[in-house]
C-alpha cells in the first residue's frame, strides 16, 4: 500500500460522512497516474501553489491600487485569508481540508489588475467586440487553470477543485440560510469564507486609510460580532460551525446572516463605491484596461502571443493560451486572446504597458 493509500484510508476513517474523498474524485479531464505520496486534492493545490497565476496575485489590487502602506491587503493575502478561514471551518466540520485549501488558493487566480472595478472594465471591453459575451472572475479563474497555465495546458485539476473555482463567487448577491453554488460541502465553506474574509479586512483596510470609522460600522452588526476585527472573525467562524455541524449542508444562523449582509451593503455604499481619492484612482486604472484591450485589438501583432522573440515568449509568458484563430471567427478569438493577456497583468505590469503604449502614440 503507498503513502497516498494509506491517507486516502485515513480519510474514510475519520472525515465527516459527508465529507468529500480523495479516492472518489470524479477524477481529472485528462487520465493521469496517481501520485505514490499525495492524494489528487492534495496534488491540485501544490500545483496551484507553484503556478505563475498565484505569484501574480502578490502585485493585484484588492481593494486599495498600489499602497504604499505595507499593511493593505493584496489579492494574495485575501487569497490566503481565505484560504486560513476555510481551512478553519473545514478542520472542525471534519471535512476535507486538502480540498478545501486547494478550492480556496485557486479561487481568484483569474482576476484582474485594479481589483472589481478593473473587472468592470474587462468586461466593458470584451462586450464591445463580442456582443452578449461578459468577463468575470470566477469563470477567468476556470480558464487559467483549464487552459492558459503551464504554457496552455493546463493544470489538469480534479472535477471538484474546478467546481469549487467556478461557483465560489456570490458578488452583491445576499447570503442565505443555507449556502448553495458549488457541488461540495469543501466547496460551499470557501464561498462563505471568501465573504467573511473580504468583509473583514476590508473594513480593516478601509478604517486604516481613514474612509471610515470603527464607529460608523452598523449598530446591529457590532452588537453581534463585535468591535474588533479578530471578534468579528470569530464570531462569523464559530456560527457557520454551529449551524453545520453533522449536516449535509453549510448553513449561517439567521441573526448573522441579517447582520452579514448588512455589513456586505455598508461596504459597497460607503466604501467601494464613494469618490474618495482611493477609489478615483482605481476608477481611472481600470479605463486604462479598455485603453490597452482597443490598443491590441488594432495590434494584434503587438500581443506575446504574436510577437516571435518577445521576452513574454516562452515558459515565463503570462499568455500561454490557445490559438488566436481558434474562435467562432477572427475577431472574436482576438478578442478573447487579448482578455485574457490583460485579465493575467499585475497592476504595475498593466500601468508600465499602458504608459507605453500611450507614449508611442
Amino acid at each position: 500500500m503507498t503513502i497516498r493509500e494509506e491517507y486516502e484510508q485515513l480519510e474514510r476513517e475519520i472525515l465527516s460522512p459527508y465529507a468529500t474523498l480523495a479516492a472518489e474524485s470524479r477524477g481529472r479531464q485528462r487520465p493521469e497516474e496517481r501520485d505514490p505520496i499525495r492524494t489528487d486534492f492534495q496534488r491540485d493545490r501544490d500545483r496551484i501553489i507553484h503556478s505563475k497565476s498565484f505569484r501574480r496575485l502578490k502585485h493585484k489590487t484588492q481593494v486599495f491600487i498600489d499602497p504604499e502602506e505595507d499593511h493593505y491587503r493584496t489579492r494574495l493575502t485575501h487569497t490566503l485569508e481565505v484560504s486560513q478561514i476555510a481551512r478553519t471551518i473545514a478542520r472542525a466540520l471534519r471535512l476535507n481540508e486538502d480540498l478545501t485549501e486547494a478550492i480556496a488558493l485557486a479561487h481568484d487566480l483569474g482576476h484582474t489588475p485594479f481589483g472589481h472595478l478593473g473587472e468592470q472594465s474587462l468586461d466593458e471591453a470584451l462586450r464591445e467586440y463580442i456582443p452578449g459575451a461578459h468577463f468575470h472572475h470566477s469563470e477567468q479563474s476556470l480558464r487559467v487553470v483549464d487552459q492558459l497555465e503551464n504554457k496552455g495546458r493546463g493544470l489538469n485539476l480534479t472535477w471538484e477543485v474546478r467546481n469549487g473555482i467556478l461557483h465560489h463567487s456570490k458578488g452583491r448577491e445576499d447570503i442565505g440560510l443555507d449556502l448553495r453554488g458549488p457541488s461540495t460541502l469543501e466547496g460551499k465553506v470557501v464561498r462563505i469564507s471568501d465573504r467573511i474574509a473580504y468583509i473583514n479586512h476590508d473594513i480593516d483596510d478601509a478604517i486604516r486609510a481613514g474612509i471610515i470609522s470603527a464607529s460608523d460600522l452598523p449598530e446591529e452588526s457590532t452588537r453581534i460580532f463585535g468591535h474588533r476585527y479578530s471578534e468579528r472573525i470569530a464570531s462569523m467562524v464559530m456560527d457557520v460551525i454551529k449551524s453545520s455541524l453533522g449536516k449535509n449542508s453549510i448553513s449561517v444562523s439567521e441573526s448573522h446572516r441579517r447582520a452579514m449582509n448588512r455589513l456586505k451593503d455598508f461596504l459597497f455604499q460607503r466604501v467601494y463605491v464613494v469618490d474618495h481619492p482611493g477609489m478615483v484612482e482605481l476608477k481611472q486604472a481600470g479605463e486604462k484596461l479598455k485603453v490597452l484591450f482597443r490598443h491590441y485589438m488594432e495590434h494584434p501583432d503587438e500581443l506575446p502571443l504574436m510577437a516571435p522573440g518577445s521576452p513574454l515568449m516562452g515558459p515565463d509568458s503570462p499568455l500561454m493560451g490557445p490559438d488566436l484563430k481558434s474562435g467562432p471567427n477572427e475577431e472574436e478569438s482576438r478578442a478573447r486572446a487579448v482578455c485574457d493577456f490583460i485579465a493575467s497583468m499585475t497592476d504595475r505590469y498593466a500601468q508600465k504597458t499602458y504608459a507605453a503604449v500611450v507614449q508611442r502614440r
